[in-house]
């Protein structure tokens, strides 16, 4: 189990521009990912007193538009204070050598529910072969919220979210298949891994911030409208949690280290 450094994919980093030895984050830029979506995503990894610009390296203020991000340097413009969210920890996913312990798998009633919704990757489009014939060999039911963090989904009433109840009573909250999406292999491991998410605020827009996740044809596509319209789809508070974390693990300061390894849940 091998700790990746996220940092060396990066080609754009963001500085403060009281101090340009003070680096504030940093990412990998994908096909989609545009100026606007820079702005925003700053406001996640810092806490800002005033408004701000974007300024790329010794050039002029950057637009809030949909124009594709330029990789490159970026300097915060602003009169106000500049604080990197460090209070902010997010939920990392690891996982035991010797696989998870049983409690933290699936319920049945999950994995059932999430594959008869979606029958097919929900990031790639692509369809489950044999869902008709209930063979679902390289399609995963994926927790967008990570079943290992059920005591903090419940400490911190994640479940309010939760207008779907499982099948069974019994599987608590964490299991409605409003907390999962059907991916198959691959787009699991970089999900899991924080490497590609969903921005439910930009039209449902792929995020990838890795080279290899892009690699699958995942960067700047969006999320089916059938899958959208679904009565039983993931609420949107969840899709932007996974977000959110997505965005700090990548981008804050150098990034945080992932693990090379087996997805879990």
């Amino acid at each position: 189990m091998a700790a990746v450094n996220r940092s060396i994919a990066h080609n754009t980093f963001i500085y403060s521009s009281d101090d340009l030895n003070v680096l504030l984050g940093g990412l990998w830029v994908a096909e989609g990912i545009t100026n606007a979506n820079l702005y925003s995503m700053m406001e996640i990894i810092c806490i800002f007193s005033d408004t701000f610009d974007l300024q790329h390296h010794r050039g002029p203020l950057v637009e809030r538009d949909n124009s594709q991000l330029q990789p490159g340097d970026y300097f915060v413009v602003t009169n106000g204070s500049i604080t990197v969210t460090d209070d902010e920890v997010p939920l990392l996913r690891t996982v035991s050598p010797e696989g998870l312990p049983k409690s933290k798998m699936p319920a049945q009633s999950f994995v059932n529910a999430v594959r008869y919704r979606d029958r097919h990757c929900v990031l790639t489009g692509q369809p489950v072969p044999g869902a008709s014939y209930d063979d679902w060999c390289s399609f995963d039911a994926v927790p967008i919220f990570p079943l290992a963090y059920e005591a903090y989904w419940n400490d911190f009433g994640f479940g309010k979210w939760i207008t779907v109840p499982p099948a069974t009573k019994s599987d608590g909250s964490i299991n409605s298949p409003q907390n999962g999406i059907l991916l198959n292999a691959t787009a699991h491991a970089f999900f899991h891994s924080y490497l590609v998410s969903i921005n439910p605020d930009d039209n449902y827009k792929i995020v990838c911030f890795s080279p290899s996740a892009a690699r699958f044809g995942m960067a700047g596509g969006h999320i089916k409208r059938i899958f959208i319209d679904h009565p039983l789809r993931p609420a949107d508070q969840l899709l932007r949690w996974h977000f959110r974390q997505t965005v700090l693990v990548n981008m804050k300061g150098a990034g945080e280290f992932f693990f090379d390894t087996d997805a879990d849940c």
